[in-house]
């Protein structure tokens, strides 16, 4: 009886996000299973591992007026994360908003035609031009890299989603104060959820030297500290908790077709659960400011290290990070918390061998190992490991 109860409260929970689903965004090259009835692959389908887009977008018709009004939505944050075909390590890169880029003729959200390709613009601009898809065409270009899943959230999906884990411990350097995004947050840890995450996530006047290069390596603050919370509270395994986000999630983003199935949900909250976060990088896309000519105000993108990062991914191969590799708007955190110590602990992987989770891979793809007993590192390149505690700096530290 007791079987057959949470079966049907599965089955309906299944049904209402589903529903919430709606359908799901065209992207050129993506499978698009449900135009034809057929299954979305699984991940062990895609050789190399599989990359996924998450764009955070700075407009939304149903945004509280706190956030302002544009004439324009754009693609403000973009990360994209690889995870390996073996799921022993995953690579999440921050794509700054205002990195100089091509940008390729893309069609027009409206109907209306294709917008013309542009050789050299902010990568935030390519979201207005034809939403997802485009930000997606812009940086597999960029990149070099097929990208397999997308999805937008807006500033109320930030929102939703920090509230259903129940908010994220993040630490800070000095107290930070910023009156554009109305964050007031004291010297050390606090958990931010609701407005207050999105807050933190984004401000830019409020910490590092006030660019977007500082608001990225903060906000590696909030992820890796997201990540840590995720796994240490057993979010992945815990229905409920499950439910929740993927409704907030669901409710709140736009997702390429080929995301847009339950299933394929879950199969990553899977491949995420046993991640040792030691080998999760969170890492900027290398470039600098004060720049010239089409660079000027903007950021320019620094090619070779582009190049070694990428040929690291795209070769499904670990790697690690130099010394005091953290960018500009955050620091190693010399004394981190108890409570953060036992949080990184009970984060790390704990079944045992002879568990049927550790005994075997599930498919071919995961029988091949990618990660190297001793991962190459990537000098210069900025950024920091899900398990490194770190703290965000006030503007002007």
């Amino acid at each position: 009886m007791a079987f057959v109860s949470t079966a049907s409260v599965a089955a309906i929970a299944a049904k209402q996000v589903t529903d919430d689903l709606g359908d799901g965004v065209q992207i050129e090259g993506q499978p698009a299973p449900r135009s034809n009835g057929t299954k979305a692959p699984s991940l062990s389908a895609y050789k190399g591992g599989f990359n996924m887009l998450v764009v955070g977008t700075d407009n939304d018709p149903d945004q509280s007026a706190e956030f302002g009004e544009r004439d324009a939505t754009l693609n403000d944050v973009n990360i994209l994360l690889h995870v390996s075909a073996d799921h022993t390590n995953a690579t999440a890169v921050s794509i700054p908003r205002d990195l100089v880029t091509p940008i390729p003729a893309c069609k027009k959200t409206d109907g209306s035609g294709t917008a013309s390709a542009m050789a050299a613009q902010p990568i935030n601009t390519s979201f207005s031009d034809g939403g997802l898809n485009c930000v997606t065409q812009t940086v597999q270009g960029l990149t070099g890299l097929d990208i397999q899943y997308s999805a937008a959230v807006s500033f109320n999906g930030v929102i939703e989603m920090s509230n259903a884990i129940g908010g994220v411990p993040v630490c800070v350097a000095q107290p930070i104060e910023d009156p554009y995004t109305g964050l007031d947050l004291p010297a050390g840890t606090s958990t931010l959820q609701g407005d207050e995450a999105l807050a933190f996530l984004r401000t830019r006047h409020g910490v590092g030297d006030g660019s977007d290069l500082g608001r990225i390596s903060s906000q590696q603050v909030f992820l890796s500290s997201l990540l840590r919370t995720v796994k240490s509270n057993d979010t992945l395994t815990s229905p409920t908790t499950l439910y929740k986000l993927a409704r907030a999630a669901a409710s709140n983003m736009q997702l390429s077709e080929s995301l847009n199935d339950i299933g394929t949900m879950v199969q990553m909250g899977r491949a995420l659960q046993d991640l040792p976060l030691s080998q999760v990088n969170f890492v900027q896309y290398p470039g600098t400011t004060g720049g010239t000519g089409v660079y000027e105000g903007k950021v320019q993108p620094t090619t070779y290290l582009a190049d070694r990062l990428f040929a690291k991914i795209k070769a499904d191969q670990s790697f690690s990070l130099g010394e005091d590799s953290t960018g500009i708007g955050s620091e190693a955190n010399a004394a981190p918390s108890a409570a953060a110590s036992s949080s990184a602990a009970a984060a790390a992987p704990s079944a045992p061998a002879s568990s049927p989770a550790a005994a075997a891979p599930s498919s071919p793809a995961a029988a091949a190992p990618t990660a190297s007993a001793t991962p190459e590192t990537i000098d210069g390149l900025e950024g920091q490991s899900a398990d490194q505690q770190t703290c965000s700096k006030a503007f002007g530290y």
